[in-house]
C-alpha cells in the first residue's frame, strides 16, 4: 500500500525563524517575507541577472570540508600502513572500525576507506598501464597476495586483496573493454573468481564485519549476471550496519540495470529496506535507494513514488543534520532533477514526479543550508560518461560554488530583485534588505 508523507510545518512555513530568533547582529536587518517564488511562475531570467543576483548570496564556502578530511585521513593511513607493511597494524584497525561501526561525518565507512588506502597504489599501477594500452604486469598483485600467506586467517588482508582484484577487473572494463574485449572478459574473469576464492572463507555476518559483507555485495556488483543475490547480499549487509546509507546507495544503483533486476526490482527493494530501517531511517531508506539510481537513469522515475520520497528526504535530514549531507541533497533535487537533465523527454508522469523532487531544493536551502561544499556541487555536474578529463581541484571548487550561488539565486529570485539579499546561518535562511 502507498504510504502518505507525514506533515511537515517546514511545508507551510510554520517554522520559520522570525526577527527574535535571528543572530544578534543580523536582529534589525531581518524582514519576514512569504513562501519562496517558484522559478516556474516568475519571468524567465538572463545569465547576467542571475549572476548579478547571485553576489547577494552571503553563506560561507568550504573548499575543504570536515567529510573530505575525515575520508581522507582513513585513506592515507592505510596507504601508509601498505606502503610500510605494517600488516598487523592495518588488521587491527580495519578490525576496530568494523565492530565499532566507525564512520566518517557523512556517513562513508571507516573500515573500507582504511582498506581502499591500502590497495590504492596497486590499483593506480593498473590503471596507468591500461591508460596507456599496456596490460597491467601481475607482478605487484602478486606481491598483494602474498599477505594472505603471511597472515592466514586474516580477514582484513584478504579484505584489501579481493578489492584489490575487484577494482582492476573494472578497471578492465572501464577502460580496455572497448579496445580489446578478448583480453578484457579473460582479465575481468581471473580477477573476478581471485576475489571469489579469498573471499569464499569469510561470512560477514558470522565474523561482524560490515566490510566483508560489503567485499561480497562489491565482487557481485561487478559480474555480469547478478540477478536475486544483488538484492539478497546488500540486504545482509544493511541489516548488519543499517547506518551506512553508502551501502543503500549502492544496492539501488548496483540493481538497476535490466540483468540485475531493473526498475521493478528497484521499487520492490526500496521498499523492503525502507520498511527494515525504519527505527534507523524512518523513510529515508527509500530515497537512499533512488538517489544514484536516478543519477544514472531518469527511468527510475517510472515507478517512484514521489511523496514516499520527499519523506524519506525530510526523515534523512531530521536524523543526520550533517552540512555535507545537505548539500549533497540540495544539489541533488536542483542539478539530477533539474529539467531536462540527462537530455532525455520523460513520460508526463515521470516529469511530474522529477519536478516534485526538483522543488525540494527550496526547503533544503531554506531550512537546512548553513554553508556551501563547492565540490559536491560541481561533482554532481560531472555525470558519468560526460567527464573524460577531470578538472583541477580548483576549477571544480570555482565552478561548484558559481553552480550553486546560481541555483539559489534562481530560486529565491523574486526576494531580491530589489536590491536585498539573503544570508544563511544556523538559524536558516534570513532575507538582509537593502540599506
Amino acid at each position: 500500500m502507498a504510504r502518505q508523507p507525514r506533515h511537515d510545518p517546514t511545508r507551510s512555513g510554520a517554522s520559520r525563524p522570525n526577527a527574535a530568533q535571528a543572530p544578534r547582529g543580523l536582529r534589525k536587518w531581518f524582514a519576514p517575507r512569504s513562501a519562496p517564488a517558484r522559478d516556474d511562475a516568475a519571468p524567465r531570467r538572463s545569465t547576467e541577472d542571475i549572476d548579478s543576483l547571485a553576489k547577494r548570496i552571503i553563506v560561507p564556502s568550504l573548499p575543504v570540508s570536515d567529510e573530505e578530511m575525515a575520508r581522507a585521513t582513513h585513506q592515507d593511513r592505510g596507504q601508509k600502513l601498505a606502503r610500510q607493511e605494517a600488516w598487523d597494524t592495518l588488521s587491527d584497525k580495519i578490525q576496530y572500525a568494523d565492530h565499532t561501526r566507525l564512520a566518517t561525518p557523512g556517513g562513508e565507512t571507516a573500515s573500507l576507506l582504511l582498506a581502499a588506502g591500502a590497495r590504492s597504489d596497486i590499483v593506480a599501477a593498473a590503471e596507468d598501464a591500461l591508460h596507456d594500452g599496456q596490460h597491467p604486469p601481475d607482478d605487484a598483485i602478486e606481491a598483494l597476495e602474498e599477505v594472505l600467506d603471511e597472515m592466514p586467517g586474516d580477514y582484513p588482508s584478504a579484505l584489501v586483496v579481493a578489492l584489490a582484484h575487484i577494482d582492476i577487473a573494472w578497471a578492465w572494463r572501464n577502460i580496455a573493454a572497448r579496445d580489446d574485449p578478448a583480453a578484457a572478459a579473460r582479465a575481468i574473469a581471473r580477477h573476478i573468481a581471485s576475489a571469489d576464492a579469498i573471499l569464499e572463507p569469510y561470512d560477514g555476518t558470522a565474523i561482524d564485519a560490515p566490510s566483508i559483507a560489503a567485499a561480497r555485495c562489491a565482487l557481485i556488483a561487478a559480474c555480469d549476471k547478478r540477478g536475486r543475490r544483488v538484492a539478497e547480499e546488500y540486504e545482509a549487509l544493511i541489516t548488519l550496519d543499517p547506518d551506512g546509507h553508502r551501502h543503500i546507495r549502492a544496492l539501488g544503483r548496483h540493481i538497476l540495470p535490466p540483468y540485475a533486476g531493473g526498475v521493478k526490482a528497484l521499487e520492490v527493494a526500496a521498499r523492503r529496506v525502507a520498511a527494515r530501517t525504519e527505527d534507523t531511517w524512518g523513510a529515508g531508506a527509500y530515497a537512499w535507494a533512488y538517489l544514484d539510481a536516478l543519477a544514472l537513469d531518469p527511468r527510475a522515475l517510472d515507478l517512484l513514488e514521489p511523496g514516499f520520497f520527499i519523506e524519506g528526504l525530510r526523515d534523512i535530514l531530521a536524523r543526520k543534520d550533517d552540512q555535507h549531507i545537505i548539500n549533497l541533497l540540495a544539489a541533488f533535487c536542483a542539478i539530477t532533477m533539474a529539467p531536462g537533465a540527462g537530455g532525455r523527454v520523460l513520460p508526463p508522469q515521470a516529469d511530474r514526479t522529477r519536478a516534485e523532487i526538483h522543488d525540494c531544493v527550496d526547503w533544503i536551502l531554506e531550512h537546512h543550508l548553513q554553508e556551501l561544499h563547492p565540490l559536491i556541487w560541481s561533482q554532481t555536474l560531472l555525470m558519468p560518461g560526460h567527464a573524460p578529463l577531470l578538472p583541477s581541484r580548483r576549477a571544480l571548487i570555482a565552478k561548484g560554488r558559481q553552480t550553486a550561488l546560481r541555483i539559489i539565486a534562481a530560486r529565491f529570485a523574486g526576494h531580491i530583485a530589489d536590491g536585498s539579499s539573503l544570508a544563511f546561518s544556523r538559524q536558516g535562511m534570513y532575507r538582509l534588505p537593502a540599506l
